[in-house]
């Protein structure tokens, strides 16, 4: 199977705890090469455009102030698989629910902020890295 590239963002709570390196290392354990990453502090417009397919849920107001807390990594994840092996290696959203290994086992505090964001999906994966970078910042 040919590589593939995903989008992940390690989230505020990590960043904050300095776990930037292991939730990275974690990464390419796993297979998964970062090809483009940089830290930011995301604004409330990007976070609330960003987020918007969640404008309407309760959670809303609560993800954006917790995206817009402290700084992100965002990055440019490339492997074979790279949307489900990201996945697959982040756990499930909860960390409670999340297997053993998994960053969001190891590293979530709660579900809210639990390390790591991942696109859900090849299409999501080319918007939602078109949202952060240019296309000659992804160097793989």
């Amino acid at each position: 199977m040919a590589a593939t590239r995903t989008f992940s963002i390690i989230k505020p709570d990590a960043t904050r705890r300095n776990l930037t390196g292991a939730v990275t290392k974690m990464l390419e354990d796993a297979g998964l090469r970062v090809v483009a990453s940089k830290r930011i502090h995301m604004t409330r417009e990007q976070a609330e455009e960003f987020y918007g397919v969640h404008r309407e849920r309760p959670f809303f107001a609560d993800l954006v102030a917790f995206m817009t807390s402290g700084p992100v990594v965002v990055q440019v994840l490339e492997g074979e698989d790279a949307v489900t092996r990201n996945r697959d290696v982040m756990g499930a959203t909860n960390p409670e629910n999340a297997a053993e290994g998994t960053i969001r086992k190891t590293y979530a505090e709660s579900i809210e902020a639990n390390s790591v964001h991942g696109s859900d999906s090849a299409e999501n994966a080319e918007i939602e890295i078109n949202f952060f970078f240019k296309p000659e910042e992804i160097v793989g």
